[in-house]
């Protein structure tokens, strides 16, 4: 599989999102998950603390095993665990951390990401200690997630000379989300941060399994948590729209998805989250598509039609990653 950079951390240009171990998927589950994406070729494993109630950290790193070394571990921060246990201040960055090493069973994690901004405490507080948490070698890299292009400057800015800056950041992006268009991006590539998208099916409407007129699939996960919310016409009539474009070449949607994001500049590695073997593969295989400028443009006129709908507002559980 193709790799990119990541600071200094080499990674799959396609990631798996583990937000569903230790909650729709138990041990077993989590573990059989995992040896498919390892199969293959996913070299980048994106949790948090928050994931599973804690359990997803704890499943990872007992389904890695052996195989640990072989993988770029990222895990978060900073999203509320329990009352005591949330934000970005440096005494409970130190904490967090610890919990994290020991909950995963390794004792270096390779990007430590803060979740969101905690606006209670200042962003050059939490960036040293980070950069200490780096120099104690706990960690290799730093990112952050829920970052907008204002606060990622002032990250950058706040950093002490010669101490360690963040990396990277993890936004919702996808062919139905475009917010990061707005600014983000652009600062990535002012900056040279890597960028990771996370929810890049769109929460399910871009696997082609919902269609405009029909009602969601019984005991799909966005019929039992979201009703029919998401499924407004705008959103499935450019679903549409969008898989007429990719059938027609012989791809499916979640290749034309997953490709899509690939051939955005700055993008690193694209993390799905999966409930099952099949499904990693799906998502391992779905980047290859080497999208044209013709096409790029197509896939931007059928973009311009009304807009979709956005469904950033649902809880940051719902799929893959956040």
């Amino acid at each position: 599989m193709e790799t990119r950079q990541i600071g200094s951390l080499s990674v799959s240009v396609v990631g798996l999102g583990c937000n569903n171990f230790g909650g729709r998927l138990d041990a077993e589950r989590t573990a059989a998950t995992v040896r498919a994406a390892l199969d293959a070729g996913i070299t980048f494993f994106d949790t948090a603390d928050i994931y599973g109630k804690t359990r997803s950290e704890e499943f990872l790193g007992r389904a890695l095993g052996r195989r640990r070394n072989d993988i770029v571990l990222a895990t978060k921060f900073g999203m509320e665990v329990d009352e005591r246990r949330r934000g970005a201040k440096p005494a409970y960055v130190r904490q967090a951390v610890e919990d994290s090493l020991r909950r995963l069973g390794t004792d270096c994690i390779d990007l430590y990401q803060l979740h969101q901004p905690d606006p209670t405490t200042p962003i050059a507080d939490t960036l040293g200690a980070l950069d200490e948490l780096v120099r104690a070698g706990k960690v290799r890299e730093i990112g952050c997630s829920n970052f907008s292009a204002s606060e990622l400057r002032a990250a950058r800015e706040a950093a002490r000379p010669g101490a360690e800056r963040f990396v990277s950041v993890q936004n919702e992006y996808s062919l139905l989300q475009r917010d990061p268009e707005r600014d983000v991006l652009d600062e990535c590539r002012r900056t040279g941060l890597a960028f990771i998208p996370y929810f890049p099916l769109a929460s399910g409407l871009l696997t082609g399994k919902y269609r405009h007129g029909q009602p969601p699939p019984q005991g799909s996960r966005l019929q039992s948590q979201f009703g029919t919310e998401p499924f407004t016409d705008a959103n499935l009539l450019l679903v549409e729209s969008l898989l007429d474009f990719a059938t027609s070449r012989g791809h499916t949607l979640v290749e034309l998805a997953v490709s899509w994001l690939a051939s955005r500049p700055t993008v690193a590695s694209i993390i799905a989250g999966a409930t099952s073997p099949e499904q990693v593969k799906t998502n391992a295989t779905a980047a290859g598509w080497r999208l044209t400028d013709t096409e790029l443009g197509e896939i931007d006129a059928i973009l311009s039609q009304p807009k979709a709908v956005h469904h950033a507002e649902f809880s940051p559980d719902r799929e893959g990653t956040a």
